[in-house]
């Protein structure tokens, strides 16, 4: 599930680009710090990806998960991984 970065010249921001490969998912949803932990869904292409991009203040970490088909699922590729108490689990991080 690979994200990408990529920092903006004439901001100080970075577009972020979530790619998620989920062929049997009807669904995928992103939630994080980023958007109050509500869920933004991603959009489901031919090849069986779910892709979304936002663009996000640098200099800052932002813990978030996917719901894939109503299932809470960290990004194997996080930059790291921080413990969230609420949910008795480990969130994946994003540092821009």
């Amino acid at each position: 599930m690979p994200i990408t970065k990529q920092y903006l010249k004439s901001r100080p921001e970075c577009k972020i680009t979530f790619v998620v490969p989920a062929k049997e998912a009807s669904k995928v949803e992103v939630a994080g710090d980023f958007n109050d932990w509500n869920t933004s869904s991603l959009k489901k292409y031919k090849n069986g990806n779910f892709k979304g991009q936002l663009n996000l203040p640098v200099d800052k970490e932002y813990q978030f998960r996917y719901i894939i088909d109503g299932e809470w699922v960290n990004e194997i590729e996080a930059d790291a991984y921080k413990w969230n108490d609420f949910a008795a689990t480990e969130n994946s991080v994003l540092v821009v």
